[in-house]
């Protein structure tokens, strides 16, 4: 290579770098600008555009103090009062977040995925915390859970809504509910019903999605009939004891997975992971009450198995127009991944579980300006990755 060319190359490279750097700083003053009118006091405006640049820093922790370091103050009052007494709107935050995403990333093809992650706490007081399954930590641990719902597009995927889950040991506690600053209207929800609530916002607000997904938190009756009325496509797993009607009576899913033919089992791709396409065997059975193709929607039920080990099984269920194919409900369900992703970069690149607040109310402002910065990530990953194509589409235009 000659010195000419690789002078060019790495002027070239300095040049997208410090053009990535800007858009950061253009990223950052947008969405601060954006939810600035939700804040009604200068100085507190001031703060929460410093506290998301320290979230999007390489902070340690983004506890109270170490967030006060980055943001040269003498202690934490000043993040803490941000957090618990500030005069500001969090509800009004969340929507701005939402149709910041949705201007960035949004497509009509994208997808609304459901889902919740524990946060482990120690001790009794912070709001929610109960002995309970942690999908984090993969068994029952004291510990907080929150209920998310993000969009997904071939752009990117953000999170939009958040809901913090309260076992009944604490709803039917209005004295500790009161302690922990829960709002006394507040009573309990399941899981499923808080994702409706979460969907219903998006829907109300006009959200661009085919489809919705969820695990089996969210398969069961309560949230596939909200879904079905209001003709929305789905797909949500469903434990092997589900059962179907087929010729006339309740199965489950699973004795009707045993009992599949080999032929009806094809392998394809549920999107591509770390080491490659995420390759298993998927069966589908079109369900009797729509055996007959008279309406423009059927539901199915799906099902997925190990290529390593058949008998190791998942199953869901399904709705959305008839003509949709296998491979397309595949890619949907596969889509759920995506959760995952944001939550291990939420958690890890903008602290989404290192909070150390312990009320309702700071919980939800927490979370809120973490899911804010994690979508200005989102944003500026996508203006990057539109720079580097651009990029490589001017050097092979040269060569």
């Amino acid at each position: 290579m000659k010195i000419e060319e690789r002078t060019e190359q790495a002027g070239s490279l300095v040049e997208r770098e410090l053009s990535i750097i800007n858009q950061g700083a253009q990223v950052l003053a947008e969405l601060t600008g954006r939810i600035g009118a939700h804040f009604r006091r200068a100085e507190v405006r001031k703060r929460v555009g410093r506290y998301l640049q320290g979230l999007l820093a390489p902070v340690e922790r983004k506890n109270g103090w170490q967030m006060a370091e980055e943001l040269g103050e003498a202690n934490a009052h000043g993040v803490q009062r941000l957090l618990q007494e500030a005069d500001w709107d969090e509800e009004a935050v969340r929507q701005d977040l939402r149709a910041y995403v949705i201007e960035h990333l949004g497509e009509d093809s994208g997808i609304l995925v459901v889902d919740e992650t524990g946060f482990l706490k120690k001790g009794k007081k912070s709001a929610g915390v109960a002995r309970q399954y942690s999908g984090t930590a993969g068994r029952r641990e004291n510990c907080q859970v929150g209920v998310f719902l993000l969009y997904a597009s071939s752009k990117g995927g953000a999170f939009i809504d958040r809901a913090l889950y309260l076992p009944e040991e604490w709803t039917t506690d209005r004295v500790r509910c009161r302690e922990a600053g829960i709002p006394d209207e507040v009573g309990f929800a399941t899981k499923g019903e808080l994702a409706q609530q979460m969907l219903a916002r998006a829907f109300a607000a006009g959200v661009p999605a085919d489809w919705v997904v969820g695990d089996t938190v969210y398969g069961y009756e309560e949230l596939r009939l909200f879904l079905e009325e209001r003709e929305k496509n789905y797909v949500v797993a469903v434990p092997e004891t589900h059962t179907v009607w087929v010729q006339g009576r309740p199965q489950p899913v699973g004795l009707l997975a045993a009992l599949l033919p080999p032929d009806a089992w094809v392998v394809l791709s549920a999107g591509e992971g770390s080491k490659g396409p995420r390759l298993y065997e998927w069966a589908w059975l079109q369900l009797p009450e729509q055996a007959a193709g008279t309406s423009q929607r059927t539901r199915w039920v799906l099902i997925r198995r190990s290529l390593s080990d058949p008998s190791k099984r998942a199953y869901y269920r399904a709705a959305g127009p008839a003509q949709t194919t296998l491979p397309e409900l595949v890619a949907v369900a596969g889509s759920r991944w995506k959760v995952e992703e944001g939550y291990e970069q939420a958690k890890g690149e903008v602290g989404l579980d290192q909070y150390e607040v312990r009320t309702w109310r700071a919980w939800y402002r927490y979370v809120t300006l973490s899911l804010v910065a994690y979508a200005a990530l989102a944003v500026l990953r996508r203006q990057a990755h539109e720079l580097e194509k651009k990029a490589e589409e001017r050097t092979s235009g040269s060569l």
